[in-house]
């Protein structure tokens, strides 16, 4: 499938996240260390998403290899930020290879990822569908399960949900229709950073000034730890706080 990390912290240059560290995203594009059966490389697309003032969110995502992309360091080494999501992709096989497909998602405020698939897609999360405004369907980056899972997303946090609260229902939702799912996802709107692991693997790593989640470690840091399958994990920067609970039935992860 994908590989993708959030960065909540100190500004620092988008590439010192994307591209210096040892076992960075572009090493996992192309050298994945824990796929876990779903999938070998990720070549086919990617998206680095960075705040540059609170609440907007910038965006750069490309189709094929995040290393053939003469452009992306230069622009990332230039720019700065707290708040970071970025993904490279691994097309299930059907799925459009359109830039448009590439995560990060947004809506100018949040940023979102997915890594997995949605299983027996699309005939497993049609009647889901049919509960979104028709609107969000017509409007969708592409026909494609993450897509889709945004548009879900979208909608609950647009109804008030809180955020982590929110992508513990698609996952519970999801799973329950189309069980098999693999259903990773990232949240942040340069505040709060949330994410969800069921199937594939997500590590955290939180010092002093900052806090990652994160597809592997990329580097040897002590510090990461793994998240448990199953669970809803939150995250704050300025103090670095980690809140991991396991997503119950339809959703429940306790008060975030």
């Amino acid at each position: 499938m994908c590989r993708h990390f959030g960065y909540l912290g100190a500004a620092v240059p988008v590439a010192s996240l994307t591209h210096d560290p040892p076992h960075s995203l572009v090493h996992q594009s192309y050298a994945p260390s824990d796929m876990r059966g779903g999938g070998s490389v990720n070549v086919d697309g990617f998206g680095v998403g960075w705040y540059s003032a609170p609440g907007s969110a910038v965006r750069y995502r490309r189709t094929g290899p995040i290393w053939a992309d003469a452009n992306l360091e230069a622009v990332t080494r230039a720019s700065t930020s707290g708040a970071v999501l970025a993904a490279v992709r691994n097309a299930t096989v059907g799925m459009p290879l359109v830039e448009t497909a590439c995560a990060p998602f947004t809506d100018g405020q949040w940023l979102f990822s997915h890594n997995g698939r949605v299983a027996d897609w699309p005939e497993s999360v049609a009647d889901l569908a049919k509960a979104l405004p028709v609107t969000d369907l017509l409007t969708l980056d592409a026909p494609t399960d993450s897509a889709l899972l945004w548009a879900m997303v979208r909608t609950r946090l647009a109804a008030g949900d809180h955020p982590t609260a929110a992508l513990a229902a698609v996952v519970s939702d999801v799973a329950a229709t189309a069980p098999g799912s693999r259903l990773n996802l990232l949240l942040t709107n340069g505040t709060v950073l949330v994410g969800t692991t069921w199937t594939h693997s997500l590590w955290v790593r939180s010092t002093p000034d900052s806090v990652v989640l994160a597809s592997e470690p990329w580097d040897a840091d002590e510090r990461w730890r793994e998240i448990p399958d199953g669970s809803a994990v939150t995250v704050s920067a300025h103090p670095s706080t980690v809140d991991i609970r396991p997503i119950g039935p339809r959703g429940r992860t306790g008060n975030p």
